[in-house]
């Protein structure tokens, strides 16, 4: 069974084999074992705080098969992105300029730097094994964050918001980078990416330009990447999507790739996600496929399980189940439908 849980520190070889693995462009995912140990170690102390209102807490979860002794995939929730250092995104709006003894009216989009973004929750660190792409783990691995939102919402801010990876090559080639970025700092964009994982992403982008970039200066290549997205990141995109998240003006200040937002209110699995009581030892008329967790802090699971689920009745769980969700007859749990 996969189980998705809280990183723990014995975790740190398996998470850094997927830090290896993981997309260029991911860069709250480093490769670097010193860098993923402190991530363990604060998440380990974000889940043991007891929150009463959204701070610095980075709440890091994995997805462990249990029979294979290995972890699958892994996602983040940063509490509040820019608490300690302000969160950097390029807005994309026009500017308009008019003349009116032609009687012209002009618009042109340009980018800006800014930390608008700053405040709002933060879904990050989305990498899974290949083999289980496309599939229902996918589900769990991303949403399952979602239903962790909907059980503490005091511990998150009112809307959250996610960075999809921006388009590059085979070989790390962003047009975007090169284009706006390399300018001003000499380095190839993979190398810029780390930098960004291992340190962070403000020190970059405090030396990047302080005044609009307008876009049509820009080589056609690199305005095609203004809001595209990865081959690989688009499923992580695509679950977001469904879930209610939309695209706005900002974009990321490296590659380019687009910003989602959503309000809670807005997002599926917080705010149609439905609590039941656990009913044991009965048997299971599946009825329907679902991702279901407990409302727990610091021993949150969650599990894509076949069930019988109806309003105002227990569900009937079995007990590897059970086990897997940390849960006994009549405690909570929240589900819903994949």
């Amino acid at each position: 069974m996969l189980v998705l849980r809280p990183v723990e520190l014995t975790d740190l070889p398996e998470l850094q084999r997927l830090a290896h693995e993981s997309l260029v462009g991911v860069t709250s995912l480093p490769d670097d074992s010193e860098c993923l140990r402190e991530k363990i170690l604060d998440s380990v102390r974000s889940f043991e705080q007891n929150v009463q209102r959204p701070g610095p807490e980075n709440y890091f979860f994995v997805l462990e098969d249990q029979v294979a002794q290995r972890l699958a995939g892994c996602s983040e929730i940063l509490a509040t992105a820019g608490f300690n250092e302000p969160f950097y995104s390029l807005r994309n709006r026009h500017f308009t300029s008019a003349s009116r003894e032609l009687n012209i009216e002009h618009g042109v989009p340009a980018l800006s730097l800014c930390h608008d973004l700053s405040g709002h929750t933060l879904l990050r660190g989305f990498h899974i094994d290949a083999a289980l792409e496309r599939s229902a783990f996918s589900e769990l691995l991303s949403r399952a964050r979602l239903l962790f939102i909907a059980a503490h919402p005091q511990h998150f801010a009112d809307a959250v918001i996610t960075e999809i990876v921006g388009y590059s090559s085979e070989d790390g080639h962003s047009p975007f980078w090169d284009a706006v970025g390399k300018h001003f700092f000499d380095l190839p964009y993979v190398e810029a990416e780390r930098l960004c994982g291992l340190e962070s992403r403000t020190f970059l982008a405090e030396l990047m330009p302080q005044y609009p970039i307008y876009v049509p200066m820009l080589p056609q290549a690199a305005q095609d990447c203004i809001g595209r997205i990865h081959p690989d990141g688009l499923e992580a995109f695509d679950i977001l999507e469904r879930e209610g998240f939309e695209t706005n003006s900002y974009v990321d200040l490296f590659d380019g790739g687009p910003t989602l937002y959503a309000r809670n209110t807005s997002i599926r699995s917080i705010s149609h996600s439905h609590t039941a009581l656990v009913k044991t030892g009965a048997a299971i008329d599946a009825r329907g496929r679902y991702l279901v967790s407990n409302d727990s802090l610091v021993d949150y699971r969650a599990i894509v399980a076949e069930l019988d689920y109806n309003p105002d009745q227990a569900v009937a769980l079995d007990a590897g189940m059970c086990s897997a969700l940390k849960v006994s007859e009549g405690s909570p749990i929240r589900l819903i439908a994949l």
